[in-house]
């Protein structure tokens, strides 16, 4: 019998399951409506009577997959009745976390934070800065079917080698050591092979990080062997490519809303290629990171090269190898301030930013717009694969080029003048062969016009590239990158422009190498081993005198001078059209690409968009350009969400500068990435 006092009250009972060890599974309690969530938590504490620290635990919704944060609501207003399933369980939980440099990580994680937050805590502990740029992603199921596939027919698997970091928690909110940031600190570093000094540990990091983890976060293990390899997924279509790229975790959800379960294993990778600020000094594990994922996507062809750019990624891959030998059998005997001075004179020149180097003579006068004007020969494609080349007079101003029949008739009207802003620029470079030439797809009406520039020798392409890269970025040379553009081409065809001389490259025999942990499977099955590895030896003679650190952001560079970086790819249908389209996007321009022929269509910079959005319930994205451009398309590869947030978040990371203080504005990436489902 219930008295009429308990029975006017509106009570009812709420059953609440508890996550924790010495507790029955399940408790009843009597409640109403307008009791608040954390009157809820206090009563049930009070039930459980257990002394302990309930401070990381709060409510979980199983029906509605959410937690219930807002401690001051009310179950009325969060909506909660008597058949809401609530389970008490801790906010931090355990998550395995798989590097680019392949090594797994165990540490404790807010699952109920959003992933944007929780992503930041992961990379303080990691001591990984810029942590805007890199994000969680959660392997496909295309990805894992080569895997599963081959686990039937073997063996039980070794136990994986886990770097097990969960001692010290990772607490969203909690203020990280002021050292991990402060532009005043100087933490210092091996000059050669990058990792810090011992006295430098206790700075390194929260704590967890002790100077063995730094090593295994901060140095790379480059050996793997091509049974490795080919258990690995590698995409070998457009449509294959896409699949890498469907698993991105919402960075506004928490993991637990997401599905993600405790001692789950996710990807941390380099979402944005965007690699803002990166500091050799500060940046030790951060340069290793992005060098490894670099390093697996060329092994596994997740981007493509050429036989000679493939050549010059093993031969600084052989040089890093190579370098940390000879440091393993030498005793260093210098002292901890000729480090600091041989990192900063070895690195100064290296450091790698979005717009690939750092600012030079800043008092130049640039009142006079810079100007090329030279004899070059211009190629355009016909019908039946048939080429017409011809040489004209070019003249590069501002961000067009115009061609004369000679010299002497530049003053009249050109034959042609091409715009280059919004068009995609692919190097045609052969240095073996004295081929230096550039493809330009400009944006037309109906899709891209093709245009070929062939340049006679490796100073004039490098001028005329960068200049080219510029313009279509809406840049004129009168720009502070321009030469440095200029130099860091300039740097990439010296490492191609290996001699052939056999006596200047080591003998192979003589070399503890395998070359095939260098290459993609696709030149281990061409070449022998013996002449891969003394092909690796030729290219490794211009890369034989860096340091490891100077090794890696060479890497990088290459990485990034490559025509396909930064390019992730979606299956999408575009309104309007009947067959499917493969979607490119950078951090700077979108690009519609023939699925079968794999040629890009049109390009869309992110400079000439007025506004996006999207129809959730279509799940329809639209965006429109300057002058009446506007597109629409459904994604067929992964939720159209992932591919919104593509587009905010480099919008975002575009507002970045070196000047501002360094704390994000979380709000304003929400803004740009969140949506209104």
């Amino acid at each position: 019998m219930v008295s009429s006092t308990e029975y006017g009250s509106h009570t009812w009972d709420l059953m609440l399951t508890v996550d924790h060890q010495q507790v029955e599974q399940e408790i009843r309690l009597q409640v109403t409506g307008d009791l608040h969530v954390g009157g809820l938590m206090l009563k049930l504490v009070e039930k459980i009577k257990i002394a302990q620290d309930w401070s990381d635990y709060a409510f979980w919704w199983e029906q509605k997959k959410c937690w219930l944060l807002k401690t001051h609501w009310t179950l009325d207003k969060c909506g909660v009745q008597a058949d809401a399933k609530l389970i008490f369980t801790t906010q931090h939980k355990m998550l395995r976390l798989r590097l680019p440099n392949m090594k797994t990580v165990r540490l404790k994680v807010s699952f109920s934070s959003m992933v944007f937050r929780a992503v930041s805590d992961i990379c303080k502990m990691l001591n990984i800065r810029r942590s805007e740029e890199l994000s969680l992603l959660k392997q496909s199921e295309g990805t894992l079917k080569k895997k599963k596939k081959k686990d039937k027919n073997s063996k039980e698997p070794a136990t994986e080698d886990i770097l097990n970091l969960c001692n010290s928690p990772v607490s969203s909110g909690s203020p990280a050591n002021p050292g991990l940031y402060s532009k005043t600190m100087t933490p210092i570093y091996d000059p050669v092979s990058g990792s810090p000094a011992s006295s430098t540990v206790t700075w390194f990091s929260d704590g967890s990080l002790t100077e063995q983890n730094c090593s295994i976060l901060a140095l790379s293990h480059p050996t793997c062997s091509p049974e490795m390899l080919a258990e690995m997924y590698q995409p070998r279509t457009l449509a294959d490519k896409a699949k890498l790229n469907a698993g991105w975790l919402d960075s506004s959800r928490s993991l637990m809303e997401q599905g993600v379960l405790e001692d789950d294993q996710l990807l941390l990778r380099f979402k944005y290629y965007t690699f803002f600020d990166l500091n050799p000094k500060y940046d030790v594990v951060r340069i290793n990171q992005i060098y490894e994922q670099a390093r697996w996507a060329i092994l596994l062809e997740e981007i493509d090269c050429t036989e000679e750019e493939m050549l010059i990624f093993a031969a600084l891959q052989a040089q890093y190898h190579v370098s940390k030998l000879s440091l393993s059998s030498e005793t260093q005997d210098s002292t901890c301030e000729s480090e600091v001075d041989e990192v900063e004179a070895a690195l100064s020149n290296l450091e790698v930013t979005l717009e690939g180097g750092n600012k030079s003579n800043i008092l130049e006068d640039i009142t006079d717009i810079p100007k090329l004007a030279d004899n070059l020969k211009l190629v355009r494609p016909k019908k039946l694969a048939l080429k017409a080349i011809k040489t004209y007079w070019f003249v590069f101003r501002d961000t067009s080029i115009s061609y004369f029949k000679n010299k002497e008739s530049a003053q009249g009207e050109p034959i042609e003048k091409l715009n280059l802003k919004g068009c995609e620029v692919v190097p045609d470079v052969n240095v073996a062969a004295k081929k230096f030439g550039i493809k330009l797809l400009i944006p037309v009406a109906d899709g891209m016009n093709e245009v070929y520039l062939r340049c006679d020798n490796e100073d004039q392409y490098a001028r005329w590239m960068a200049a080219c890269v510029l313009a279509s970025k809406g840049r004129t040379m009168a720009d502070s990158s321009y030469q440095p553009e200029v130099q860091k081409i300039l740097s990439f065809l010296q490492m191609k422009n290996w001699t052939m001389c056999s006596q200047d490259a080591s003998e192979p025999e003589n070399v503890d190498m395998k070359p095939e942990c260098f290459v993609s499977p696709r030149y281990t099955k061409k070449f022998k081993s013996k002449q891969l590895t003394a092909r690796i030896l030729e290219a490794h003679q211009n890369v034989s005198q860096m340091s490891l650190v100077e090794a890696k952001l060479r890497f990088i560079q290459a990485w990034q001078s490559l025509p396909e970086f930064g390019l992730s790819y979606y299956i999408v249908r575009f309104k309007g059209s009947k067959k499917d389209d493969v979607l490119g996007v950078s951090y700077n321009r979108l690009i519609r690409i023939d699925m079968a022929t794999g040629d890009p269509i049109t390009t869309w910079r992110f400079s000439n968009m007025k506004q996006w959005n999207v129809n959730w319930e279509i799940r329809q994205v639209a965006i429109e350009f300057d002058q009446n451009v506007s597109i629409a398309f459904t994604c067929l590869s992964a939720d159209c969400k992932i591919i919104h947030e593509y587009i905010g978040g480099y919008i975002f990371l575009s507002t970045r500068s070196k000047d501002h203080n360094e704390t994000l504005d979380e709000e304003l990436f929400h803004k740009l990435t969140g949506g209104q489902e």
